[in-house]
């Protein structure tokens, strides 16, 4: 850069650098409860699809283990539930990734992100409701993605018939 160049950019910075001081000197209104709101829709409806597709994936694969690989091998109830929980596992790392696929939908689908200064993100209340959010959203999923336990009431009891 030329010398004016290089005064004019340092000119700029100067003057950035004092808007950023004073922005950080004034007192920010903690967020609204119509912000507070959109922080928790925005956290939970992700969570309620990434619930959903956990949970509901790691129920219809532990079952299919249970009863096809359990009866086989003849191993016990418990045996079966412990290559259930690893099933469980591999899937639930499997399922984090279906995540960002959740998020891009809701995105799609119109769910904005909400308009809060950098100091309001940051305060505890905006916190709080979007791991309230998040907590609860995951809930609702899970609860939704138990509907592959309507279809294997069948299976179960053969299982035990034969038992």
């Amino acid at each position: 850069l030329h010398s004016t160049e290089r005064s004019c950019l340092l000119r700029e910075l100067h003057r950035f650098e004092s808007i950023a001081i004073a922005q950080e000197k004034l007192e920010v209104a903690p967020p609204s409860p119509g912000q507070l709101r959109h922080v928790f829709f925005h956290n939970a409806l992700p969570f309620v699809g990434f619930g959903f597709l956990d949970n509901a994936i790691m129920i219809a694969a532990g079952t299919q283990i249970e009863l096809s690989i359990g009866v086989v091998l003849g191993i016990s109830t418990m045996a079966g539930k412990y290559c259930q929980i690893r099933n469980c596992l591999f899937l639930f790392s499997r399922s984090s990734s279906l995540a960002g696929y959740v998020e891009a939908l809701a995105s799609r689908l119109g769910l904005s992100i909400p308009d809060l200064t950098p100091k309001q993100a940051d305060m505890w209340q905006t916190r709080l409701s979007a791991h309230l959010g998040k907590a609860i959203g995951v809930t609702i999923g899970c609860i939704l993605g138990m509907f592959p336990l309507l279809f294997f009431g069948d299976e179960e009891e053969k299982l035990e018939e034969k038992n």
